[in-house]
């Protein structure tokens, strides 16, 4: 009882109600047996469809028998019925090209897996190295513009100081303080 105090009183509220239906329902569900199952013999020489409608038997054209599927072994031994005669699941397709159709479909989405997982990857790394590729070239670019402009700046000032230099405007380099002379 101590315990059911530190639990959320919500959680037994909970508790309460799962239990009080697993007790209820106990009571109203019926207990009917399972038919029992027939015989994958019982439908030999008969056909393939009937022996088929039960999952766990195997159909062997050869002797046109129904056997119990040997369920220790995934794949049915040859000294049963050889695969090529032998039907599983549908009468239209033998356990051999069964086999092969399966195998070829994991197959192709293994291989189909590892295309996209490789795209991805390299599309991956791809993008990331042009964008590192597009980031240089802007890099590049404004550094281009910015010696452009400086180069532009000083051709606009030597022409400045040429015109300044013409008209007597410039001043002494020597002596920055000097006045301008009127002549």
């Amino acid at each position: 009882m101590e315990t059911l105090r530190l639990w959320p009183l919500w959680l037994q509220g909970l508790a309460l109600v799962c239990g009080c239906a697993r007790l209820g329902l106990a009571h109203l569900t019926p207990t009917i047996a399972p038919a029992p199952a027939s015989a994958c013999s019982e439908f030999s020489q008969r056909s393939c469809e009937e022996c088929l409608k039960n999952v766990s038997c195997l159909w062997c054209y050869t002797e046109n028998t129904c056997i119990d599927y040997p369920v220790r072994s995934i794949i049915p031994p040859s000294s049963l019925c050889s695969l090529s005669n032998a039907r599983w699941g549908v009468c239209w397709i033998n356990f051999e090209a069964l086999i092969i159709a399966i195998a070829v479909v994991a197959g192709l989405i293994l291989v189909c897996t590892a295309v996209c997982c490789c795209y991805c990857c390299y599309c991956r790394g791809r993008s990331r190295s042009r964008v590192d590729e597009e980031e240089e070239e802007l890099t590049r670019k404004t550094e281009e513009r910015r010696l452009q402009s400086l180069q532009r700046k000083l051709e606009r000032k030597w022409k400045h100081d040429e015109i300044r230099k013409k008209y007597g405007l410039l001043q002494d380099s020597d002596n920055p303080y000097s006045r301008f002379e009127n002549d």
